[in-house]
């Protein structure tokens, strides 16, 4: 008998050989038709392998990321399984379950697919998938998998494994069709009931843009058509809340060919907008003991070389300049952290000045693929939100967990309710992609652990997620539509320090390292921006939006009363504009609803004979009659309540 752990760390003997399906079944008849994959000692498993010895294990449902994973990659499968029957002699690429669907990477030949193909690919997958067919998996020798795909003529397969190592490959085979994957997959493909393709892009094979593009085709499935008709609904209310349509919509900033791929321009609204994030998170700061510092946009290469972010990032960099000094290099600056080593370094440091905070709003640069940049999201100039901390290591936990309460006070103020930590750790097998030693690292891992134990945080631990100076605290949040994205993080350095030679002289009068925590709450600005323009659909807070108030003169002849009461309540910090134009009252309302400001204020004779407006708030219409100074005090207490929570 084997001895299986349950994740309530209560215990079950079994024969050997014995499936997750069979422990499901064991345990309860509704789980055995909700399980789709179990995790066995840590890695993700078919739930129809069999466990032949002593092992801990944990169910996935749908409900589970794990579960969604085995869907999807079993989609895939039969993706590809549906297009080679369509489109004979295609070959394949690499087919990945992905955050939402999958994809797979496909040469075509000559062939080229477009919209009006989808149907047609959605209702073989369809057919397929109702014939009950199982995925069969199948360990083989190299030998043996090099001449399958060989006599196939499939190149790519053939490349992947001759990367691979004899001993670690495995085939799946359903229906007429077999594919090089190491899973795990669904037992069949009978759950598959709901099927979508959701666009085709071009992808060159393994990311190189010198090697042949193929086409990668996304799709989605699910196990009832009303999650597919619910996944369809909030695609299209993402639409609505691109950011880049509603940046542009509301005027707050823009690209240029001439400028650049990738270099944002924030617009007057915009970069108003952006200036009271920043004054925001100043102003926490400022209460948490940081101070703020500014540093050039460029360094000298030995700088980024000393970091090792020369090393790291040099392949993702602007190219060196030369000045016309010989063999003198700089480099837009990738980072801010190697500038703040240099100043933390500017003079002697005593125990007793510990901790140090140096904020700044740096902006740094990346060179990425043109192909990979998105409005906001994925730029090529961007400006952090940075600060390091340089601490004692008694001071590490206590810091970190305060950095927590302004990441976690960000996001109440500006309601990002669900939200997951993620403790992003480096690759257990392979070091070689890090700088520092295993001690230090093991050091840094453990004081984040403890910090977000401490905090009683609930929290993810992910592998291979790590910085390559340090492991780091993720903050993945969740959207008003329910999409998931990376905000805020924390990050502990032992590594920086060291290189950069950095030392305090402790209470024994002997010199120390200091520890580095590296933070940036927002992320950067640009992506923050990005993300919550489509969790509020422009919609933001009256604190933060651009434009509180529009007032709306009946015609002409009151826009001189509206000008007087824009200055009164531009006197008392509201942000008010008025419209001017010749239109009937009907359509400005319209227009300015569309804007997303939040109060419409409307005046015309009776308001101007008693020195009053009449206000309208956005998506709930007239409020009634107000004096000029009590809806300047109504918007001063909203913003207080607003940015007091």
């Amino acid at each position: 008998m084997i001895e299986i752990k349950l994740p309530d760390n209560s215990t079950k003997k079994y024969e050997p050989g014995v499936t997750g399906l069979e422990i499901a079944k064991d345990i309860s008849p509704r789980l055995t038709k909700e399980v789709l994959s179990v995790t066995v000692n840590d890695e993700l498993w078919d739930i129809h392998r069999p466990i032949k010895d002593d092992a801990s294990i944990k169910l996935h449902k749908w409900e589970d990321e794990e579960g969604k994973h085995a869907f999807w990659h079993s989609s895939a499968h039969l993706l590809a399984e549906a297009v080679e029957q369509l489109y004979p002699g295609v070959k394949f690429g690499i087919g990945p379950a992905i955050e939402q669907g999958f994809y797979y990477d496909i040469d075509l030949g000559d062939r080229q697919l477009t919209d009006a193909d989808f149907k047609k690919i959605e209702d073989k997958m369809l057919e397929l998938a109702r014939q009950k067919e199982e995925y069969h998996r199948t360990e083989v020798p190299k030998k043996e998998a090099l001449e399958y795909y060989q006599k196939k003529g499939d190149e790519y397969k053939v490349e992947l494994i001759n990367d691979l190592e004899d001993g670690t490959i495995t085939f799946y085979k359903q229906g007429n069709f077999t594919d090089l994957c190491r899973g795990p997959h669904l037992p069949d493909t009978s759950p598959i009931k709901a099927i979508k393709i959701t666009s085709v892009a071009g992808a060159y094979w393994r990311g190189d843009e010198n090697r042949k593009q193929l086409t990668r085709l996304y799709g989605i499935t699910f196990p009832k058509k009303k999650m597919l008709d619910e996944y369809l609904e909030m695609l299209e209310e993402a639409k609505k809340r691109d950011h880049r349509k509603l940046g542009k919509e509301l005027e707050l900033f823009t690209f240029s060919q001439r400028v650049g791929q990738g270099l944002p321009m924030w617009l007057p609204k915009g970069a108003e907008l952006r200036e009271r994030l920043e004054n925001f998170l100043k102003k926490v700061q400022r209460d948490y003991g940081y101070e703020q510092v500014i540093s050039p946009h460029i360094g000298q290469k030995d700088l980024y070389v000393t970091s090792g972010h020369y090393a790291k990032y040099g392949q993702d960099s602007f190219q060196p300049i030369h000045t016309p000094e010989e063999g003198e290099e700089y480099l837009l600056k990738p980072m801010n952290c190697p500038h703040h080593c240099e100043m933390y370094k500017a003079t002697p440091k005593s125990y007793k000045d510990l901790p140090i905070r140096l904020a700044e709003f740096g902006t740094v640069y990346r060179y990425e693929q043109s192909g990979e940049l998105h409005g906001l999201t994925r730029v090529r100039g961007f400006t952090q939100d940075d600060a390091h901390i340089f601490c004692r290591p008694d001071q590490l936990k206590e810091e970190f967990i305060k950095v927590i309460d302004i990441i976690l006070y960000i996001f109440k103020t500006l309601d990002f309710k669900d939200y997951v930590a993620q403790v992003s750790l480096r690759d257990q097998n392979d070091h070689s992609k890090y700088i520092g030693s295993d001690d230090n690292w093991e050091k840094a891992e453990k004081a984040i652990i403890e910090a977000a134990d401490e905090k009683g945080m609930n929290y993810e631990v992910e592998y291979n997620e790590a910085a390559f100076y340090g492991p780091k605290l993720d903050f993945m949040v969740r959207d008003a539509i329910g999409r998931k994205w990376q905000l805020g993080t924390i990050q502990v350095d032992y590594n920086l320090p060291e290189r950069f030679e950095l030392e305090y002289i402790g209470s024994d009068d002997n010199r120390h390292r200091p520890i580095m925590i590296h933070r940036a709450p927002f992320g950067s600005m640009e992506r923050f921006v990005a993300v919550l323009l489509e969790h509020t659909g422009g919609k933001f807070p009256l604190w933060l939006t651009p434009e509180q108030a529009v007032i709306l003169p009946i015609s002409e002849k009151f826009n001189d009363y509206a000008k007087d009461v824009k200055a009164k309540l531009a006197a008392r910090d509201v942000r008010v504009s008025v419209d001017e134009r010749n239109e009937k009252i009907g359509r400005k309302i319209r227009d300015n609803e569309l804007k997303r400001i939040p109060y419409l204020l409307i005046v015309g004779e009776k308001e101007m004979t008693e020195g009053k407006i009449a206000l309208r708030k956005q998506g709930e219409g007239d409020q009634g009659q107000m004096s000029i100074d009590e809806f300047a005090t109504f918007i001063e207490q909203e913003v207080a309540n607003e940015t007091s929570k």
